[in-house]
């Protein structure tokens, strides 16, 4: 009989194979949006051109793919192998990167309460700088439209916020044919339209401004996404709270394993001498020693 002898002490299997189960879904999620990021690059050439990352002034929403499928991809590992292998350092890791996150997540929530006109402020510069870049990045581009399609808003806090873009402002040296117009997702939509009027906001900034709200919608996205908030403050509280007791969950479970992983190696009992299996070359001594 050979092996290492144990005082009672056990891995709870439940908690090991759940926090398994769970983190890689996780693992194979955050693969799959890095590959997302990554062939979304590839596309742009970015990755044959990696100084081009850099060169977009607005925010390229590849990026997001990349850093949450990234963030997932790592806390995946570690929680997933950490359970697996009943490794402590791994299951320590993706328990204090779980903490930091959560801790980051909670000081923004209350930072953003705290200080709500300057992050207005900074949402106001955000979209702005993103309104610069529009004919810059298609995935830019598509996101900017669909923000605006979603909330019926245009621009910042309003339709002149595109006087910002080249292609749009309407400054009397601009040869752009979208002079003074605004993107069709400004546009009011017409339920008997079938067909998107990718045209319709041409020249429509140039109408005074009591026409205007015939054409598009004249509200800012900063205002509506402050409608919005409202209006769904509880399924956003309601959001925000589901996440944070899953990751104090998670936090809970990887700190258990730890818990049985180090009880059993505590009470971890080297077997008597004599049920040691020796080398064949020892076999003399040994045989001496118990005589």
């Amino acid at each position: 009989m050979t092996g290492n002898h144990f005082k009672g002490q056990e891995v709870s299997c439940c908690i090991k194979y759940f926090i398994f189960g769970f983190n890689i879904l996780f693992w194979l999620l955050g693969m799959a949006l890095v590959g997302i990021g990554l062939w979304a690059w590839s596309e742009k050439g970015v990755l044959s051109n990696i100084s081009s990352i850099t060169d977009l002034g607005g925010l390229d929403p590849v990026w997001l793919f990349m850093v949450v499928g990234g963030v997932m991809f790592i806390l995946g590992f570690a929680g997933c192998i950490g359970a697996l292998r009943e490794n402590t350092f791994l299951l320590k890791f993706f328990s204090v990167f779980l903490g930091i996150i959560f801790f980051l997540e909670l000081t923004t929530g209350v930072l953003a309460f705290v200080f709500k006109d300057w992050i207005k402020d900074q949402l106001n510069l955000f979209i702005n700088n993103n309104i610069r870049a529009y004919r810059d990045d298609i995935d830019l581009q598509n996101l900017i439209d669909f923000t605006q399609e979603y909330w019926e808003c245009c621009g910042a806090f309003g339709a002149d916020d595109w006087n910002l873009n080249i292609y749009f402002n309407c400054t009397d040296g601009n040869p752009s044919r979208e002079k003074c117009g605004v993107p069709f997702s400004c546009c009011t939509k017409d339920p008997a339209e079938d067909v998107i009027n990718t045209q319709c906001g041409y020249d429509v900034r140039a109408k005074p401004d009591s026409e205007q709200k015939d054409y598009i919608n004249v509200k800012g996205c900063v205002p509506q996404f402050e409608k919005w908030l409202q209006d769904n403050l509880t399924l956003v509280a309601g959001i925000f709270i589901g996440v944070a007791l899953l990751q104090i969950f998670g936090i809970c479970l990887a700190q258990n394993l730890v818990s049985d992983i180090e009880a059993v190696q505590a009470s971890w009992v080297p077997p008597p001498l004599s049920m040691r299996r020796l080398p064949p070359h020892s076999s003399k001594k040994a045989s001496a020693y118990y005589t």
